[in-house]
C-alpha cells in the first residue's frame, strides 16, 4: 500500500508521515511549495519509503496525475494551508478553475469536499486526516494541573454556544471570551492570531479603565458536520505561547475531534503559566 500525503504547514505532516512509516506503510508526499516545510525533503532523503513531489496551490490535475503514477489509491491532508492564500494566493489549473466556478459559496469546506470528490472520481480516497493519529485527540475532562474556575466555566458554556454557531457558517472554530463577553472571533487569520488580537484588544480597554474581567478563555470546538478528512482544529505549543502573550489563562477543546501536538510539552507549559485546559464533550 501506498499512501499519499498532501502536506501543508506545520508539524501535523510530520506527525502523520512518521506514524505511517512506523507501521511500515510507503508514503508519497504531494508538498505544497507555499506551505510546507523544506525539512520534509531531508526526511525523504533518509527513508527510502517516502518519496516527495512539490506542487503549488492550485495544481489539482497534477496532483492526481502524480497519485495515479505512484499507484496511490489512498490519500491524506495534513497541515494547515492558510484561509487567506486559499483564496488569494491560488492560481488554479483549469481544472480547478472548473471546479471553482461550480461552487455556489467558496468557503474552505465546501472547497476541499469538492476537491475530494474530484480525487474519488479518479480513484482515490481521500480518508481522515486523524488517520494514524488517534493517541494525539484530546480526552474529555481536565488536561492540566489546574482545573478551570467557576468564572472560566461561565465563559466556555457561553463561549461553546458561540463557537458553535460560527463554526456552523464555516468562518472559524476559536472564539475568546472574557466575562461572558465575545472579545474575538476567529476568521481567516486562524486560532493564534484571534488569541493575540484578543490580547491586544483587552490591553486598549485596560487603558480605558474598562471594568471588563482581564482573564481571557479561548474556546475551540469542531464544526456541527466536521469532515475529519481536512481542517480538523488542531492546538499546539504555539497556541499556548499566544494565549500567555494575551493573557488568556484557559482553553477548553473538543474531546475526540481535537488534535493535541507535543501533548506533554504543551501541558507541562500550560502548568507553567498557570493556564487550564479542558476537553469538552460535544
Amino acid at each position: 500500500m501506498k499512501l499519499g500525503l498532501i502536506a501543508g504547514n506545520g508539524r501535523f505532516p510530520f506527525l502523520l508521515l512518521d506514524a505511517a512509516r512506523a507501521q511500515g506503510v510507503a508514503v508519497v508526499v504531494a508538498a505544497i511549495r507555499e506551505e510546507t516545510d523544506a525539512e520534509i525533503d531531508r526526511r525523504a532523503a533518509a527513508d527510502s519509503g517516502i518519496s516527495v513531489h512539490w506542487l503549488s496551490l492550485g495544481e489539482l490535475s497534477r496532483l492526481i496525475e502524480l497519485f495515479r503514477k505512484e499507484g496511490v489509491e489512498k490519500a491524506v491532508m495534513a497541515g494547515q494551508v492558510k484561509h487567506k492564500q486559499i483564496f488569494s494566493s491560488i492560481r488554479p489549473d483549469w481544472r480547478l478553475a472548473k471546479l471553482l466556478m461550480s461552487l455556489p459559496i467558496r468557503s474552505t469546506d465546501r472547497l476541499l469536499g469538492a476537491v475530494a470528490k474530484v480525487l474519488g472520481d479518479e480513484g482515490i480516497e481521500l480518508v481522515s486526516s486523524t488517520a494514524f493519529l488517534e493517541p494525539l485527540l484530546a480526552q474529555e475532562g481536565v488536561l492540566t494541573e489546574r482545573a478551570p474556575d467557576e468564572d472560566e466555566r461561565r465563559n466556555i458554556e457561553y463561549g461553546l454556544s458561540v463557537a458553535r454557531a460560527v463554526a456552523g457558517f464555516d468562518i472559524g472554530q476559536t472564539v475568546v471570551v472574557a466575562a461572558q463577553a465575545c472579545v474575538a472571533v476567529e476568521a481567516m487569520e486562524g486560532t493564534d492570531a484571534a488569541i493575540e488580537r484578543a490580547g491586544v484588544l483587552m490591553r486598549s480597554l485596560e487603558e480605558d479603565a474598562s471594568t471588563l474581567e482581564r482573564r481571557l478563555t479561548v474556546v475551540k470546538v469542531a464544526k456541527p458536520n466536521q469532515d475529519m478528512r481536512f481542517d480538523v482544529p488542531v492546538i499546539g505549543m504555539a497556541t499556548v505561547e499566544a494565549m500567555i502573550r494575551a493573557g488568556a489563562s484557559c482553553l477548553s477543546v473538543e474531546a475526540g475531534r481535537t488534535l493535541l501536538f507535543d501533548r506533554d510539552a504543551l501541558v507541562k507549559r500550560a502548568c507553567e503559566a498557570g493556564i487550564a485546559i479542558v476537553g469538552t464533550a460535544r
